[in-house]
C-alpha cells in the first residue's frame, strides 16, 4: 500500500509508460481517411470498413521525447493559461475582484430577510443560478476551455461563501461539463455528428432539452449536498489543506478601501471607449449562432454603448469598480465572439490578456508594473501549464504507436449480435472508453460516427440514438480523463491535486453513467420525435 499518493507528473508519466507498453503487445493498425465538408467545415473522417493491420511502432526512448511532442500539440492551451494566470494576476492585485466578491457576499445576505429566499437557501440559490448559467453555455455553444479563466473567479467566491475549491471548479467547469455532456444545441458535439450521420442538424431537439434538465438536476443535486456537507464542516473537504492557499489570500484581502480614480482609470476608460467605437463602425451587425439558427444583433455597437455608460457610472465611484465592469464586459464580449465570430483559445486569450493590461493602466500602475505583475502571474500558474503539456504526451504515444485505430477496429467489433439496446448501450460505452484517449469531441466525431452510423443502420438502429450515445459518451468522461487539457488547467489553477479530484469525482461519474445508459434507452424502446 502507498504511504504517500503520487504526484501528478509521476501518475501521468506512468500512463504515458503504460501506453508505451501497449504498443509491444496491440497491434498495429489503420483506417484509411478521407476528406469531406462537414455543415461548411472540412473534416477529416474515415471511410468504414477500410480497416487494415500495419506493422506496429513499439514506444520505447519516445516516453520522454512524448513530453515534448505533447507541449507542441498543447501549446495553444499552455500559452492560454499562461496568459489567463497573468492577466488575472494584475487584477487580484487590484484588489477590484476581491471587492467584488465582498459586495457580492454582503448583498446577498439582503436576500435572506425574505422567508422563502431563507428557506430555500439564499447560497443555493446562488449556486444554482451560476451553475445553470455555464450548463446552459456548454449546451449552446459547447464552452469548455473558456472555464479555465473563470476559475479564477469562482474558487475564491466558493472559498469567502464557506465552501472548498471542489465547488468553485463545480460552479464553472463542471457545470459547463454538464451542458456539454446534455447538449441540444452545440456545433462542435451534436452538430458535427449529426453533419457525418447525414441527419438534420439539431433535429430530435425536444429529447434532448429533456435530457439536459434531467443531468442538470441530478447533477445539481450531487454538488449541492456536497456543498452543504463542506459548509456545514470545511474540514471534511478532500482539499482542506490544499485550500489554505485561497483562505490566506482571502484573509490577506483588506476588504476595507478607499474610493479613488487614478488619472489611469480615465486614460483606459476613453482609450478603450475610442477603440469600441471603431469596431462598432467596422461590425455593426452580427450574426449570432444559435444551434442551426442565426439572430442578427447589432450586438458590437450595443455592448460598447452599454460598456461606456457603465464606465462613466462605476468610475464616479472609484476604480475598483470600474475594473469589475471591465471584467463584466470582457466576458459579453466572449459570447459575443465565441457566438458570432468562432472565436477560440486565441482569440480568448487575447480579450483577457488586453483586460488585464487595461485594469493595470486602471489601477495606476506603470508599464513595467504591469509587465511584473504579469511575470508573476504566470510564474505562479506555470504548474497548471506544465502539466497540460505532460498529459498531452499520453495522446502522441498512442498515436505514434499505430494502436489507436486498432482498438477503435476491436471495440466496434463487440457490437455484432447483441441486439438494440445492447448495441446501443456498447457504443456508449465505447465512445466513452475513447474519450480517455481522444478528449476532443469533433476529433471524435470525425472518427467514430461515419461507421457507428452506417452500423446502426444494419441493426435497425436511427443513427440519432448513436447521436445521442456519442454525446453522453463524450460529455461525462471530460470530468476525469488525464489527457483533457481543459480539466488538468483547471484543477491546476484550483490547486488541486488530481488524486484528489479522482476522489471526488469518480462516484460522480459513475451516477452520470448510470444516467447516461437509462436516458440512451428510450432512443430504442420508444418513438420520438426526430429519431
Amino acid at each position: 500500500m502507498l504511504k504517500k499518493v503520487p504526484h501528478t507528473y509521476v501518475i501521468i508519466f506512468i500512463l504515458i509508460v503504460f501506453c508505451a507498453v501497449c504498443t509491444w503487445f496491440i497491434p498495429g493498425g489503420e483506417f484509411e481517411r478521407e476528406t469531406i465538408v462537414v455543415n461548411n467545415v472540412e473534416r477529416e473522417v474515415i471511410k468504414p470498413g477500410s480497416f487494415q493491420f500495419i506493422e506496429s511502432q513499439q514506444q520505447t526512448w519516445q516516453v520522454f521525447s512524448a513530453f515534448f511532442d505533447g507541449f507542441v500539440n498543447t501549446a495553444n492551451i499552455i500559452a492560454f493559461i499562461l496568459m489567463i494566470g497573468g492577466a488575472f494576476w494584475i487584477l487580484n492585485e487590484s484588489k477590484s475582484i476581491d471587492i467584488g466578491i465582498y459586495s457580492f457576499l454582503k448583498f446577498a445576505k439582503k436576500w435572506e430577510r425574505s422567508k422563502l429566499l431563507r428557506k430555500l437557501g439564499v447560497n443555493n440559490i446562488i449556486l444554482v443560478g451560476i451553475m445553470f448559467i455555464f450548463s446552459l453555455f456548454g449546451a449552446v455553444f459547447g464552452m469548455s476551455e473558456e472555464t479555465i479563466a473563470f476559475t479564477i473567479i469562482f474558487v475564491p467566491l466558493a472559498i469567502s461563501m464557506g465552501y472548498d475549491s471542489i465547488v468553485g471548479v463545480s460552479l464553472c467547469f463542471v457545470a459547463a461539463a454538464l451542458g456539454f455532456a446534455g447538449a441540444f444545441l452545440n456545433p462542435f458535439t451534436v452538430g458535427i455528428a449529426q453533419g457525418l450521420s447525414n441527419i438534420p442538424l439539431f433535429s430530435g431537439i425536444e429529447y434532448r432539452l429533456f435530457m439536459w434538465l434531467v443531468i442538470n438536476v441530478v447533477g445539481f443535486t450531487f454538488i449541492l449536498r456536497y456543498a452543504a456537507k463542506i459548509h456545514k464542516n470545511p474540514e471534511k473537504s478532500l482539499v482542506y489543506e490544499e485550500d489554505e492557499y485561497w483562505r490566506h489570500r482571502n484573509e490577506n484581502s483588506n476588504m476595507e478601501f478607499k474610493p479613488s480614480v487614478p488619472r489611469g482609470a480615465w486614460v483606459s476608460f476613453l482609450s478603450l471607449s475610442i477603440f469600441l467605437i471603431l469596431f462598432s463602425v467596422f461590425y455593426p451587425i452580427s450574426n449570432l449562432k444559435i444551434g442551426n439558427n442565426e439572430i442578427v444583433l447589432p450586438a458590437v455597437p450595443v455592448a460598447s454603448v452599454l460598456f461606456i455608460v457603465f464606465g462613466v457610472l462605476t468610475l464616479r465611484k472609484s476604480f475598483h469598480y470600474f475594473v469589475l465592469s471591465l471584467l463584466t464586459f470582457t466576458i459579453v464580449f466572449l459570447i459575443i465572439g465565441v457566438m458570432g465570430y468562432g472565436w477560440y483559445v486565441m482569440e480568448i486569450a487575447t480579450l483577457f490578456l488586453a483586460l488585464g493590461i487595461f485594469a493595470g493602466i486602471a489601477s495606476g500602475k506603470t508599464a513595467n508594473e504591469i509587465t511584473k505583475s504579469f511575470i508573476e502571474g504566470a510564474k505562479d500558474i506555470l504548474g497548471a501549464a506544465l502539466v497540460v503539456g505532460l498529459a498531452g504526451g499520453i495522446v502522441v504515444i498512442l498515436e505514434d504507436g499505430k494502436i489507436i485505430d486498432t482498438i477503435l477496429f476491436y471495440v466496434s467489433q463487440t457490437m455484432e449480435d447483441l441486439g438494440k439496446v445492447g448495441s446501443v448501450s456498447v457504443m456508449y460505452v465505447i465512445q466513452t472508453f475513447l474519450n480517455i484517449f481522444i478528449p476532443s469531441g469533433s476529433g471524435k466525431a470525425a472518427l467514430t460516427m461515419p461507421m457507428m452510423s452506417q452500423f446502426s443502420d444494419l441493426i435497425g438502429i436511427s443513427r440519432q440514438a448513436t447521436v445521442v450515445a456519442f454525446q453522453l459518451g463524450d460529455g461525462f468522461t471530460n470530468m476525469i480523463t488525464p489527457t483533457s487539457g481543459v480539466l488538468i488547467g483547471v484543477l491546476g489553477i484550483a490547486r488541486i491535486p488530481y488524486e484528489k479530484w479522482v476522489k471526488w469525482v469518480a462516484p460522480f461519474i459513475l451516477i452520470l453513467g448510470i444516467l447516461g445508459f437509462l436516458l440512451l434507452l428510450p432512443t430504442v424502446l420508444m418513438d420520438l420525435n426526430g429519431f
